[in-house]
């Protein structure tokens, strides 16, 4: 229970709730109670008053004790009915207020475990999938719900329920009690027992879901790769092979419950058969009536449903425990980047790398080796290399994403972690590798960063990003609906749609991350052209492969291996003979085949 006593604080929230949830429990289970003794009293009515009615066998008076007998017998079954009404009343405002409450509490923790998902780092990112991450805040915060609602009610409801009960047994009869409930308390160390196993295959069972919701969230996303090599039926077999792997667990978990329910049931019908006997010897002595014992029968059978229901609920708390301890896994892990707490600053657009170092903490990877430069406010700084020697890692460090291993990043002569992080990039337009569009309008897609939609900026922002036309061409031009991962539009419209994204906050630092890749030159030179307009006094840096993305930068950063071989204009570079000059004639020589 260690682990749900997170939920506490949701309980003290809704105590409203919750109290007087409790108080229609101990309600309802009263009037469960009552018709029991009322059954007694109509039962022992009845064998009293058969030897009555039979004495006046022949007289006219047994007609009058026929007739009161019967009203009675109805009076008895009236009560019986309107207790029954009161108790479902109750249960409906037990429920009204208790499963409510779970309802209200799953809302807010899906939010805070949203939230917090938010506030996580890259790195966790890296580090987790997606299918992982989802089932943690569906099919996990799903079970734990049950033990909110469901779970808590019952369980209350069976203490309630109990004590009422065992109360009432008491007073008739000491003895009869005692051994009507003896086979109980096996049932606890059965309980008990049950519940490490129960316990143990729903994490595993959880483990198993988060596999196969990755496995499917993945093969999904990558359906185009899948056909175009033609492995459906390696995929089918994967996915059987997974779905085993969970029924396997399931599977295991439900042979411990079918042992489990006919035993519950088992000791409840040795419990009727105790009270039969005991309470006959008991009538014979005339400690009690027959009446009794049709009370211990009728005591017996409401606590058969708790009582099953016990296992029911114990297989709840248990799954819940370990959805819950799967979730404050990710609940109680801090962020690596911690914005600090200060106010805004209006950024000029300076940027400079002292003896910058960065290893990947995923994977120990040495991505940025000393590496030192200066941007300055109007400037365009150009990075290029081969892949993998470090260009993208500039822009995730520059964005903040991760914090550096060695050296630092001074914005505007300030260290840049002690800057306000959500300020910070609010002034930043970047543009990643790998292009992520929305399955939303263009519209909208283009104005992301905005609370309100500004269609003339909108429209702006497309025309500087020259993909104005290629969506004016669609049948419902900007009030298209893009695709999954912008799947219905090309990779050239894809990475120009970013661009005006980017574009359409006016930030006063600039971001490509070698997003021009698939635009062909003519269009790559309109981009450029309109961007060195947009960006007029402030700052941009572009990162690419192309050495005519970048040939009219300010300054160009050679990388190679995660270190700056060499650095200057396009034609100090081309006169130093040096990797720029190589990588220049290899690209000139390729464009000419």
């Amino acid at each position: 229970m260690k682990d749900l006593a997170y939920l506490n604080k949701f309980f003290y929230k809704y105590r409203w709730r919750l109290v007087p949830g409790v108080l229609f429990v101990i309600i309802s289970n009263i009037f469960g109670v009552l018709p029991a003794q009322v059954i007694r009293v109509a039962f022992d009515l009845v064998t009293e008053n058969i030897g009555v009615y039979q004495l006046f066998d022949g007289f006219n008076r047994q007609q009058v004790i026929y007739d009161i007998f019967g009203s009675s017998l109805l009076l008895f079954g009236l009560l019986v009915l309107i207790l029954a009404l009161l108790r479902g009343l109750f249960l409906f405002f037990m429920r009204q207020t208790i499963i409510l409450m779970s309802r209200h509490i799953e809302y807010d923790l899906k939010n805070e475990i949203y939230a917090h998902y938010q506030l996580l780092s890259l790195a966790f990112y890296r580090r987790h999938n997606t299918g992982d991450l989802m089932n943690r805040v569906t099919e996990d915060v799903s079970r734990v719900r049950m033990y909110l609602g469901p779970g808590i009610m019952y369980t209350i409801n069976t203490v309630i329920l109990f004590i009422l009960v065992i109360y009432a047994m008491l007073t008739v009869n000491v003895r009869l009690a005692v051994f009507s409930v003896l086979p109980l308390p096996v049932l606890a160390v059965i309980i008990f027992y049950v519940n490490t196993i129960i316990e143990h295959r729903s994490e595993k069972i959880q483990q198993r879901l988060s596999g196969l919701s990755s496995f499917v969230q993945e093969n999904f996303s990558g359906i185009r790769v899948i056909k175009s090599y033609v492995r459906e039926a390696f995929v089918r077999e994967k996915f059987a092979a997974e779905s085993e792997d969970y029924k396997t667990q399931s599977m295991a978990m439900a042979k411990v419950q079918a042992l489990f329910f006919p035993s519950m049931l088992l000791l409840i019908g040795l419990s009727n058969v105790i009270t039969m006997y005991i309470g006959g010897v008991e009538v014979m002595k005339g400690n009690i009536t027959p009446g009794n014992i049709a009370e211990f029968i009728v005591y017996l059978n409401m606590l058969a449903f708790p009582v099953i229901s016990l296992g029911w609920v114990t297989s709840l708390i248990q799954r819940a425990a370990a959805s819950q301890k799967r979730i404050n896994e990710f609940l109680h892990e801090e962020p690596e980047i911690q914005s600090p707490i200060v106010a805004g600053h209006m950024l000029t657009g300076k940027i400079e790398f002292s003896n910058v170092t960065f290893n990947y903490p995923d994977t120990g990877i040495t991505a940025l080796k000393n590496v030192s430069f200066r941007a300055n406010p109007g400037e365009i700084v150009a990075i290029i290399g081969r892949t993998g020697s470090g260009k993208s890692t500039i822009a995730n460090l520059i964005m903040r994403m991760y914090d550096t291993t060695g050296g630092e990043i001074l914005i505007d002569d300030k260290p840049l972690t002690r800057l306000n992080l959500n300020n910070y990039r609010s002034q930043i337009g970047f543009v990643p590798q790998e292009v992520f569009l929305f399955s939303d309008i263009i519209s909208h897609n283009i104005a992301f960063s905005a609370d309100v939609l500004d269609m003339p900026r909108v429209e702006q922002a497309a025309k500087d990003a020259a993909v104005y036309n290629n969506i004016m061409e669609l049948e419902k031009g900007f009030e298209t609906l893009i695709g999954e991962r912008g799947v219905t539009l090309s990779g050239g419209q894809k990475q120009r749609v970013s661009i005006a994204r980017a574009i359409v906050k006016h930030p006063q630092v600039l971001i490509f991350d070698d997003c021009l890749s698939a635009v062909d030159t003519r269009t790559e030179e309109e981009i450029l052209s309109n961007l060195g307009r947009i960006m007029h006094g402030k700052t941009s840096i572009i990162i690419s492969h192309r050495i005519s993305t970048i040939k009219n930068a300010d300054n160009i950063l050679v990388l190679d291996n995660g270190e700056i071989v060499e650095q200057g204009t396009h034609a100090q570079l081309m006169n130093n003979k040096g990797p720029y000059f190589e990588l220049y004639e290899k690209q000139l020589l390729e464009e000419e085949e």
